[in-house]
């Protein structure tokens, strides 16, 4: 699912940081630009990400369409 429309992130993408070692939104941000534009994803994202980190399943269904 797409998380960044304006950047093109996936919720997958964000995970595959995560296992890389993205842990902070500020890191993820800068790595994949994800929540720099408009910001409306940075929730989404944010969720996303502390579920990967926390090791959750990756349920994106707390992420509300634009």
């Amino acid at each position: 699912m797409y998380v960044c429309i304006c950047n093109a992130v996936t919720d997958h993408q964000i995970r595959e940081a995560a296992d890389q070692g993205i842990r902070s939104m500020e890191a993820l941000s800068e790595r994949l630009k994800v929540a720099s534009c408009c910001g409306r994803c940075s929730d989404c994202a944010r969720a996303v990400l502390d579920r990967a980190v926390s090791g959750l399943s990756s349920d994106t269904s707390t992420c509300e369409a634009a």
